[in-house]
């Protein structure tokens, strides 16, 4: 059995130590961003809402002038329509946020190699 730790050992272990304590270290981006679960549901409720709205707007106006199935039909298509359309938006600017992190991330690689 050996009395004196080896010191050679002692300090790559505590390189490594180091190392470990410095990633953890790091603040995350886990608060900032929306996860994928909630943007599926902000979705869904942006074609629901659209719809909803149509129908609505649709069946008022039927209502008003006394022509049951036309304006329901037509304002529920629009309104169809507009929640789609708002869905792609907000998938656009999902997909351009995502890019965006992606390259931050892969110049911070590349940055990474450089100096390594």
């Amino acid at each position: 059995m050996v009395d004196e730790p080896d010191p050679e050992r002692l300090r790559a272990l505590d390189a490594k130590l180091a190392k470990v304590k410095g990633a953890a270290a790091k603040p995350s981006d886990a608060g900032k961003d929306f996860s994928q679960g909630e943007m599926a549901w902000r979705m869904v409720i942006e074609l629901v809402s659209g719809m909803v709205l149509g129908l609505a707007i649709g069946y008022g106006l039927d209502w008003l002038f006394g022509t049951m199935p036309i304006f329901l039909l037509i304002f529920a298509l629009l309104g169809f329509i507009a929640g789609i359309k708002t869905m792609m938006g907000t998938a656009r600017d999902m997909a351009a946020t995502q890019a965006k992190a992606q390259g931050a991330q892969t110049q911070a690689e590349r940055s990474a190699e450089t100096e390594g």
